[in-house]
């Protein structure tokens, strides 16, 4: 194969010869070379004699489908990027050749404006840009701290490169402190938007009546205390990767707004009567199974389907044990690089083994803020198992009468047999008046109120839990296996206070 290829050199691919000519028209004006062809046989012919940087292929063509040709360049390994356009409202195609290895799509009819961003995208370049240079290898400091050498982490770090070259929807999940923000932030790093915005957003951190703005962005005056404008999470991310953590924890309301973003490519802002176009990237994340959300009607079938176009999962620490000794090893450099330390402080043979037979419910979260206190309270080059706090962190865990998941279901509580709950209710100080209708089950009966049920039995976990740590809500989290806003939220929730953590309280 001669190679005459050019860094902005497009092959359009397409049987209707109106639509060859504006295209070629549409790319020739933003600066790019643009040859074309009206089958599959005819592109491939282009394609064994030169190279482009970029293919566009209709899905419907005379001899063969836009599919084949996409196949074809994905066995020979070639490096040309591919946009398929389909026909309008076909998303199970477009889902497909995502999943197949298209960098993105477009619907019929294509609108001019969608088809530069994209192409621009696809390209390395914003819209009006002078074409972008060769890409070079680009080092991701997310990346190498995805730390580990079992198959499960092996083949996240293939995903994510793999996954960087499309614009493909991606939806990472993982239990909470695993790193799902990491992998999403070497998704970006090592993508053609490395260079472009990176905004993360705590889905289940904003307020209801906030999201729409927050997202969106407004106009001066939309509402009182709109002074002036303001562009939401999208328009700041424009050009780069917008990153969706805990995605499942949308109501159903902005999951209706999220997806015409996503399918129309456009927002509009609160107050706003136009649309702005907009070229992003989307990557979620949750540590729920949505496909369970799905069935129990909380979370939108088509948003879901939208999003999990590729799914990567990120395995928990227990899971892959072997790897904490290599893990801590690389948190221990970053932290004492962070602290300004000469030395990095070591781990003893018994601390490693401790370190891997403990479950850690907080997953790799935890072992960083563990080993970020041993080297604050040691006072030696090497951290021992006592200097660890493992004592602190295993006994009691079977006191409490309900444990929270750290699965993907997490949120939801695995009750134990009843007169379990009871025995242990009956043995704790007496609750007061106001509490008694949900405790006051015999036995061999049920709770005439669920939620209330529940709430109260988790009130009181909370607050035995914030007492045992003197309010501390971050330790309180860690010995529940919660997070920080995890454990805000809940109290926030239950309506739980400083005052109801005082010694001489009502406790379970």
């Amino acid at each position: 194969m001669t190679d005459i290829s050019r860094a902005d050199a497009i092959l359009v691919v397409d049987d209707e010869p109106d639509l060859l000519t504006l295209y070629e028209l549409t790319l020739l004006r933003e600066g790019y070379t643009v040859e074309t062809a009206g089958s599959v046989q005819e592109a491939w012919r282009q394609l064994q004699t030169r190279r482009f940087k970029l293919v566009i292929t209709d899905m419907r063509l005379p001899d063969e489908s836009g599919m084949v040709l996409l196949r074809r360049l994905e066995e020979a390994g070639r490096a040309e990027r591919v946009i398929v356009v389909t026909a309008y409202g076909s998303a199970e195609n477009a889902v497909s050749a995502l999943k197949a290895g298209a960098f993105d799509y477009l619907t019929k009819p294509v609108d001019l404006r969608q088809l530069r961003g994209v192409v621009s995208a696809a390209m390395g370049r914003k819209s009006g840009q002078t074409p972008a240079p060769a890409a070079t290898a680009v080092r991701s400091i997310a990346l190498d701290r995805l730390v580990g050498a079992s198959q499960a982490m092996c083949q996240v770090r293939s995903l994510v490169q793999k996954v960087a070259r499309s614009m493909a929807p991606v939806l990472v999940h993982g239990e909470s402190g695993t790193g799902k923000e990491l992998v999403a932030r070497a998704i970006h790093e090592v993508s053609v938007r490395a260079t472009l915005p990176f905004i993360a957003v705590n889905c289940g951190a904003i307020p209801e009546n906030l999201l729409e703005a927050e997202f969106f962005g407004y106009r001066r005056g939309a509402f009182t205390g709109a002074q002036e404008d303001r562009e939401g999470f999208f328009q700041a991310a424009n050009h780069g990767t917008l990153f969706l953590d805990e995605i499942g924890d949308l109501p159903l309301t902005m999951q209706a707004k999220l997806l015409r973003v996503i399918q129309e490519r456009a927002v509009r802002p609160v107050g706003a009567v136009m649309e702005m176009p907009l070229n992003v990237r989307i990557v979620s994340a949750t540590h729920r199974d949505l496909a369970v959300e799905v069935a129990a009607g909380r979370f939108r079938q088509d948003l879901f389907y939208r999003l999990n176009v590729i799914a990567i999962t990120v395995p928990a620490l227990r899971e892959r044990r072997d790897d904490v000794p290599l893990l801590a090893a690389a948190l221990l450099a970053r932290l004492a690089q962070e602290a300004g330390l000469g030395m990095v402080p070591a781990l003893s043979p018994p601390a490693q083994e401790a370190l891997k037979a403990y479950d850690f419910p907080g997953n790799v979260r935890e072992l960083e803020n563990m080993l970020m206190r041993a080297m604050a309270l040691g006072d030696h080059a090497v951290i021992e198992v006592a200097d660890l706090g493992l004592d602190e962190a295993e006994p009691g865990a079977a006191e409490l009468p309900l444990d929270p998941l750290s699965t993907p279901q997490a949120g939801l509580w695995v009750l134990p047999p009843e007169e379990d709950v009871v025995a242990r209710l009956i043995a704790s100080p007496p609750v007061p008046a106001a509490a008694e209708p949900a405790f006051a089950t015999r036995a061999d009966s049920l709770p005439c109120n669920l939620e209330r049920y529940l709430d109260d039995v988790e009130r009181g976990i909370l607050v035995r839990a914030l007492q045992e740590h003197g309010f501390n809500r971050t330790a309180a989290g860690q010995r529940l296996g919660l997070t920080l806003r995890q454990m805000r939220y809940r109290m926030a929730r239950l309506g739980i206070t400083a005052d109801d953590c005082v010694d001489d309280t009502h406790d379970l």
